[in-house]
Formats: structure tokens, C-alpha cells, sequence
């Protein structure tokens, strides 16, 4: 299955069979939130930029979806007091990982079994998993990920329940 990345044009139809996928292996997501239309450094940009980088986003998920996105990623965890003050003013939290691995190039992919290795080691209480949907080894082994986080004892929540 060819996946296009979120970040060609901004455009989410290129993620539509990513989400479908998501669907039909009825695989709960813990947070569906905005990262932006381009994918640009936040701190980088003006205020009015940075509003309709998230804006356009919100828009095209809301229309698309029926979904409410609240809370925001930025691009490459980059952010500053100002891009933090225009989010919140949006209404939006900000939002950051706990765990991470290289899995963003599509054409350099980690092996299956190492990823899951490297991902389950590293389970913690409070984690918030940070997993690209470009990723075909994420793809393939998600499904894997969430049996060995239950039989672990661990179970999703949703970030709603940890508001401020």
C-alpha cells in the first residue's frame, strides 16, 4: 500500500487510507491532533502564519472527519513562548512525546523486529508513544505493539482525561 506524506501540499485526502486502515483493524487512537498544514518550524513563523498553519488543518479535519482537534504537535517538537501563546489562544494544547524513534523516512524504514524491540523496552507509565502513519513498519507492526502493552498490564487513555 503506497503512502503518501500528510505534508505533500497539506493535503489530508493523501491520508485517507491510512485513516480507513485504522478503522477497519479497529485500532483506537489515543489522540488525533493537529500538526500542522506544512510541517514548518513554529518559531519561525508570525503569529498569522502559525494560526493558519493550524487553522487550515483544523478546518479540513473538522469538514472532512466531524472531529474537533484540541490538541497540537508541533513540527519537529519545535516550539517558542510566542508559538505556544497563539496555540493556546486557538484553544489548542500543546502537546509532546515521551518516546520516539527514526521512523519518519519512508524510504529508510527500521526493521520490524528491532522497532518492536526498541518500542516495547522502552514502555512506561504516562507515555505518549510518538509513531509517524507514514511509517510502513509502524503499519505493520501497530497491532503487535498494542497486545504487548495490554499484556503488560498498560491501557490506552485519552489525553481528555488528563486535562488541566
Amino acid at each position: 500500500m503506497e503512502q503518501k506524506s500528510i505534508h505533500n501540499n497539506g493535503k489530508i485526502e493523501d491520508k485517507s487510507v491510512v485513516i480507513s486502515k485504522v478503522a477497519e483493524k479497529k485500532w483506537y487512537i489515543a489522540i488525533t491532533g493537529n500538526h500542522t498544514v506544512n510541517h514548518k518550524s513554529m518559531p519561525t513563523l508570525t503569529e498569522e502564519q502559525i494560526e493558519k498553519e493550524i487553522l487550515e488543518l483544523h478546518q479540513t479535519v473538522y469538514e472532512k472527519y466531524n472531529y474537533e482537534m484540541t490538541e497540537l504537535r508541533p513540527p519537529m517538537g519545535e516550539f517558542s513562548e510566542k508559538s505556544l501563546a497563539v496555540t493556546n489562544n486557538l484553544g489548542y494544547r500543546t502537546v509532546m512525546w515521551s518516546f520516539a524513534y527514526k521512523d519518519w523516512e519512508e524510504k529508510n524504514q527500521p526493521n520490524e523486529k528491532e522497532a518492536i524491540e526498541l518500542i516495547t523496552k522502552n514502555f512506561h507509565s504516562g507515555e505518549i508513544m510518538l509513531l509517524h502513519a507514514n511509517s510502513s513498519t509502524n503499519t505493520n507492526i501497530l497491532p503487535e505493539i498494542i497486545k504487548q502493552a495490554r499484556e503488560q498490564g498498560y491501557v490506552f487513555e485519552s489525553l481528555k482525561n488528563f486535562e488541566e
